[in-house]
């Protein structure tokens, strides 16, 4: 069966179960629609039918699923006739394994996400205190030779001299 098939079973079989809900019981009785045909079967929403022995009964609503002795799952048809439980079951299983795994993935990788900026924004912090610590220290080293230099400059007279370098004027 090819996945679109699938999926209008399940849209089908999941329409049939929302008909059983907001329709009211039908007075006919199921068994009436034996040894007619599938479509005629469930065409009422209360009544299962079964492909082996061509017989249209009640669904058990007390059960989730048909027991056995009233028709093999491979059998059963209810909602729609060319879907039966086996498969839907399989079908539902593997569309319910995927969500929740989707899930479980998408939560990991927010967590994950969220866990790895944290770290980045410790270790962005950590190099930036790292870079104003190695400014301020070379802002101290400058203004260290700043003053090595001028008290250098005092000493040979250097530091009060006006620039020796003044433009010649012809008078």
């Amino acid at each position: 069966m090819t996945p679109r098939i699938w999926l209008l079973g399940i849209i089908g079989l999941l329409h049939g179960l929302w008909e059983a809900k907001a329709a009211p019981q039908s007075v006919s009785s199921c068994n009436a629609s034996t040894n007619v045909n599938c479509d005629e079967c469930l065409k009422n929403v209360s009544c299962l039918w079964c492909n082996s022995n061509k017989k249209c009964v009640d669904y058990p609503v007390r059960k989730i699923l048909p027991p056995k002795s009233i028709c093999p799952l491979s059998d059963a048809r209810w909602g729609v006739c060319w879907v039966n439980f086996e498969a839907l079951i399989i079908a539902m299983s593997v569309v319910g394994g995927v969500l929740i795994l989707s899930v479980c993935v998408c939560c990991c990788c927010c967590c994950c996400r969220k866990r790895k900026s944290k770290q980045h924004d410790a270790a962005d912090q950590k190099l930036e205190r790292e870079k104003e610590q190695r400014r301020m220290r070379q802002e101290e080293r400058k203004s260290e030779m700043k003053i090595r230099h001028d008290e250098i400059r005092k000493k040979y007279g250097l530091f009060n001299e006006s620039n020796s370098y003044t433009k010649f004027e012809n008078h």
